[in-house]
Parts: structure tokens; sequence; C-alpha cells
């Protein structure tokens, strides 16, 4: 073995070690992130479930989105959707309005009252997060979200990359 393809092979191994203890803070990351949309979907309404909360901060995000976009996005069976959405509109979060592109479908958007229980059940996690985050610099933050955002972009498969509006590396 040469000294050239030793120094690659430890390299690479080094490589393997700092990617698995990423993927291991990931995953605590994951268990914390899990905990934390539960407790926020039971700020929003007593009893949502954490899918119904993952659907309507999607669609805040959004701010207007068909139901099929939605599905499409989140990679969710139709009739499961179209349940939690009516869930949604019955708790007066959400709203559907007729779409002008395509009278044969509408739009989801969030509703000032959606709006206000979201901003309720986010406040405790915010607070938690901004001071956890309070001796970092601005940069530091803005960096880590960078970061993540060219990590998911590099790990997403292309056909998720292409939903989100996002063109695929030739």
């Amino acid at each position: 073995m040469t000294t050239d393809t030793a120094g690659a092979d430890t390299a690479r191994e080094a490589r393997i070690q700092a990617v698995r203890a990423l993927e291991a803070e990931f995953s605590e990351l994951i268990v914390h992130f899990r905990a934390m949309v539960a407790e926020n979907a039971g700020r929003v309404s007593p009893g949502m479930l954490p899918a119904a909360y993952k659907i309507f901060t999607t669609i805040v995000r959004r701010e207007s989105v068909t139901q099929a976009a939605l599905a499409e996005h989140l990679m969710l069976d139709k009739g499961q959707l179209s349940r939690t959405v009516r869930e949604l509109e019955e708790l007066g979060l959400i709203v559907r309005a007729p779409d002008p592109t395509d009278r044969r479908s509408s739009l989801l958007s969030p509703t000032p009252f959606g709006l206000q229980r979201l901003a309720f059940a986010r406040g405790p996690q915010e607070d938690g997060l901004i001071s956890a985050l309070a001796h970092w610099p601005v940069e530091d933050i803005e960096t880590l979200a960078t970061l993540l955002h060219t990590l998911l972009e590099d790990v997403a498969p292309a056909n998720v990359r292409r939903r989100n509006g996002t063109p695929a590396p030739e």
C-alpha cells in the first residue's frame, strides 16, 4: 500500500466517522423535533395529531396551496389528506377558496384564527430555541441554516427537488 493510498483510506475513514456522528446528532434532533411537533399540535387544538399539524404548518408556509400540490409535496395519500383538511376546516384553522387558475380545484389557506393558534403553539419552543442560541453570533445561525438547506438539496431525491420547484443537478 502506498503512502498516497494509506492517506486516502485514512481520510475516507475520517469522513465516514464524521458522517456517522452527524447522522447520530440528526437522529437525536429528530426525536426532539417529533416531541415538539406533538406538543405544538396539542396546543393548536387538543387531540390534534402530529400529521395534521404538519399539514397545517405546510399550508401556512405555502400561504395558499391546492390539495393536490399539498399531497404531492408531503407524499400523502389523497384520501388521508382529504380527511385531515376537512378536520382543519372544521376547527376553523384553514379555509377553501376557488382556485382562480382552475375552477375544478380549491386553494387552501390559513385563517387568521389558525395563524393565531399556530403562533400560540410555537411560542414556547421559539423562546427556547432563541434562548439556546442566544450566545451564537447571528452569522453562525444563518450559516447553519444555509448548510442544512444545502445538505437537504444534496440528499433529497431528484423527484422531491422537482416537486419543490428546485431543478435537479445535471
